[in-house]
């Protein structure tokens, strides 16, 4: 995680590459399961598309968990940083606005991880989007609302 004192540690001189594929996850805080409301969820995955619709990044895939999500992306302008800190921020703004009080939503930091392009994307995102199924939340692949991804 980015978040501990050890993995800033490791992260001083990082870059993040524009036009760089990642695969991004954020946990809430307390790992508390809050997208079980699905209206709630709905609002980070609004942050998702604001950010590729302000040209960001793009989503190729993406999950919103109970307690966390997975956004595969491919960066085109900032840092990871930058746009994590953005979702996860505008994402917090829209969910204490609709609770109408303030909570913490997420743990400090994400976890990332840099793609080749040579790496099986499609594989990737069906992976990741397949989250709810291996979770159990559902028996059906499509009846998880909170999902997408460009090749599914």
């Amino acid at each position: 995680m980015s978040g501990s004192p050890a993995s800033h540690r490791l992260r001083v001189g990082r870059y993040a590459e524009s036009n760089r594929i990642y695969l991004l996850t954020a946990n809430t805080f307390g790992r508390e399961p809050i997208f079980r409301d699905f209206i709630l969820g709905r609002l980070v995955v609004d942050q998702f598309r604001k950010a590729q619709d302000q040209g960001y990044a793009d989503s190729l895939a993406w999950v919103v968990m109970p307690d966390h999500f997975h956004w595969l992306i491919e960066l085109h302008k900032g840092s990871l940083s930058e746009l994590m800190q953005r979702t996860k921020s505008l994402s917090t703004k829209a969910v204490n606005l609709r609770l109408g009080h303030r909570i913490s939503l997420w743990q400090q930091g994400f976890h990332d991880r840099a793609l080749r392009r040579e790496e099986d994307l499609v594989v990737l995102a069906r992976y990741v989007v397949a989250n709810p199924l291996r979770a159990g939340l559902v028996k059906r692949f499509g009846d998880y609302p909170l999902w997408d991804a460009i090749w599914v």
